[in-house]
């Protein structure tokens, strides 16, 4: 039923090509990640990681030159890139289906509450701010994985819940945060310090997005911050890592 002002007006006409969407729109970021992540652990694989964990025979040679190692960032070898690369290496067949399953669930519903390229930006930051906490806690011990990144995204969502009165407890983030602790603490062989400082990230970029863009449409400076956290994990890290004076060992290049 339309009013009489209405039904005078003309109803402009939608076609198909009005209606497209761009290019970035019509994919999921969520999924391309898992994607790379599923490339990147076939490579290794490929190259000499053991399916059951570099615990069972051999690290592989992907995984040799692209685990965040301390002592391969500082003296003659600066190999500052494992501060990127270790995001997307993962240990065994269990480690990267436990981290891909969390990013499935988890993914999505920050990417559709925040839009892609603000969920990127907190991605790769809480992925570089999980590799200065993991170098903060064990510089020594090669650590892998996207788990930085995931407790990033998590701790973001949790601050987008919470600035939009959506309560932690019935929509599930905290008892998913209650587990992922529990298991963080509890099984070895977790990077604590990853976790750690990969959800501090998400939570400072979170507040950085709803403080700057959910409420200020100031999309460059959140953006900017999400730079500045990432660009001061870096530097952290890198410090971390020149001052634990320790000898390169446990990883033979």
């Amino acid at each position: 039923m339309r009013c009489p002002e209405c039904a005078r007006e003309r109803t402009k006409v939608k076609t198909a090509s009005t209606l497209r969407t761009p290019a970035l729109g019509r994919y999921s970021v969520t999924r391309i990640l898992i994607a790379i992540n599923v490339l990147v652990f076939l490579a290794e694989v490929a190259t000499g990681t053991p399916l059951g964990g570099v615990g069972s025979g051999g690290f592989g040679t992907l995984y040799v030159h692209g685990a965040l190692f301390g002592p391969y960032m500082h003296g003659a070898y600066h190999q500052y890139y494992r501060l990127l690369t270790s995001g997307f290496l993962h240990e065994g067949l269990l480690h990267i289906l436990f981290n891909m399953v969390f990013l499935y669930f988890v993914g999505p519903s920050l990417e559709s509450a925040i839009g892609k390229v603000n969920f990127v930006a907190i991605y790769f930051a809480s992925l570089l701010a999980g590799s200065f906490g993991a170098l903060l806690f064990s510089p020594a011990i090669p650590t892998v994985g996207a788990s930085g990144a995931l407790f990033g995204l998590l701790g973001a969502l949790v601050v987008v819940a919470h600035y939009r009165g959506i309560s932690i407890w019935t929509s599930g983030l905290g008892p998913t945060l209650l587990i992922n602790i529990v298991f963080s603490l509890t099984i070895a062989d977790i990077s604590i310090g990853g976790h750690l400082g990969g959800f501090i990230g998400g939570l400072i970029c979170g507040v950085l997005y709803m403080e700057l863009v959910d409420r200020r449409r100031m999309q460059k400076p959140f953006l900017l911050g999400c730079l500045l956290v990432a660009a001061v994990s870096v530097v952290a890290a890198i410090a971390i890592a020149g001052g634990s004076g320790i000898a390169p060992h446990g990883l033979t290049i």
